[in-house]
């Protein structure tokens, strides 16, 4: 009896230590890139139940950079599409969960267990106040390296073309696509937006695998703008 009360504890446990990790990983500071400052570009990350994605303004530049999504379906050329929103995940979990009531046991387990990765895209229109949006503003040397970084994510194939998967959208103009990495437990799609931040030039935690701790992290190093 005493063992199944140490191990309900442990259980119960582990959840709190891993979100008390997550908070102190989101206070530590991560190493990030050396790139000049500024206010050149503004992009955003929004915020869902799950994780964090960013929101790029779509120039048309990053239209004819990310042109191959409109052959996927993502209608990047339209003039009502003015950001491009762009997530990374694992790819049983997010290709089927789109908040926590579409959870099912196998796209949990996969998630914590260790899944693939893949790339996801979709455009917004004009919008001024949406709820879960953080603006932080870039130089153009940052936005420059942060596209890279995004870039660097996709898997090719020997091509050298991004990979499109026949997994259907979450919605009526979004696709998926293959990615570089390992999904895990300390390996989420929130520590994926941190990376890419730092990779930036934006101080950013160490560690942030909950959208929680994306938000700690954002106050913390004062790079929230909104």
């Amino acid at each position: 009896m005493r063992r199944l009360i140490r191990l309900a504890t442990a259980l119960l446990l582990l959840p709190l230590l891993y979100f008390a990790a997550a908070g102190l990983g989101a206070l530590v500071p991560g190493k990030h890139a050396d790139i000049p400052l500024g206010h050149d570009v503004t992009i955003g990350l929004l915020r869902g139940p799950i994780h964090y994605d960013l929101l790029l303004p779509l120039s048309p530049e990053l239209r004819a950079h990310f042109g191959f999504a409109d052959a996927a379906g993502v209608p990047i050329y339209n003039p009502s599409a003015e950001w491009l929103l762009v997530g990374w995940g694992a790819r049983g979990f997010y290709t089927t969960v789109g908040g926590y009531t579409d959870l099912n046991p196998t796209a949990v387990w996969d998630g914590m267990t260790g899944d693939d990765t893949v790339m996801h895209l979709d455009v917004a229109g004009h919008f001024t106040d949406l709820p879960g949006l953080t603006t932080l503003a870039l130089s153009q040397q940052q936005f420059a390296a942060l596209v890279a970084r995004i870039d660097d994510s996709f898997l090719h194939d020997q091509t050298g073309a991004v990979i499109r998967l026949p997994t259907p959208g979450l919605g009526t103009h979004d696709a998926f696509f293959a990615a570089k990495g390992h999904f895990n437990l300390l390996n989420t799609c929130n520590v994926w937006v941190g990376e890419t931040l730092r990779a930036a030039g934006v101080p950013f935690g160490a560690w942030t695998p909950t959208p929680q701790s994306v938000d700690l992290a954002l106050r913390w190093f004062n790079a929230a703008q909104s």
